[in-house]
């Protein structure tokens, strides 16, 4: 908590939820094969109504002041773009969302983005909720690149700090993370 305070800031309160509701410690297989002591499942946060209001409070503040939109990889990133863009909302702000498909629509006009579609050249701010290689992170960049929009930053709940703040940096992508996954894994409440 803050010093000045007894009532837990909004960080506070999400390091909270995240490190009791999405972070576990123990032996774990990774989607990416690797194995890792440390789980982290943010979607019990993010698919809670408070929580997905925390977050998006918290993502909208990294957004770029350009930025047109936010999109991101479904399915972790599904609630964030909607409560991002809603959050922005609130604030007067126009801000759309966009879900980036895993592989192209297998019908219909085989779409890999679903939304409003801004104009060509249109500044777009990635959201994630995981970030560990940014291997996932990438693939939905290049498909939003290929439709000529334009991204320089990525914004992230949690970066597992394996690798993916370099492989942003490789991309000319700014990595912004809420939270470390040290700092989640040394949560101790209070």
């Amino acid at each position: 908590m803050s010093e000045s305070s007894s009532v837990p800031t909004e960080r506070e309160q999400l390091l909270k939820r995240l490190a009791t509701l999405a972070y576990r410690r123990g032996n774990f297989t990774l989607a990416s094969g690797r194995k890792s002591e440390h789980y982290v499942n943010c979607k019990p946060v993010s698919l809670s109504g408070s929580g997905l209001a925390l977050i998006s409070r918290a993502m909208l503040t990294h957004v770029e002041a350009d930025a047109v939109a936010v999109a991101g990889l479904t399915l972790g990133a599904d609630p964030l773009v909607s409560g991002v863009a809603m959050a922005a909302a609130d604030r007067g702000r126009e801000l759309d969302a966009l879900i980036v498909r895993k592989e192209a629509k297998g019908h219909g006009t085989g779409a890999w983005l679903e939304g409003p579609l801004p104009a060509p050249g249109a500044l777009i701010t990635m959201l994630e909720d995981v970030v560990t290689t940014g291997g996932s992170s990438l693939k939905a960049i290049r498909q939003l690149r290929d439709a000529g929009y334009k991204v320089d930053r990525v914004v992230t709940i949690m970066d597992r700090e394996e690798g993916g703040d370099a492989a942003m940096t490789a991309e000319n992508l700014e990595l912004i993370s809420l939270y470390k996954l040290s700092e989640i894994a040394a949560f101790t409440p209070a």
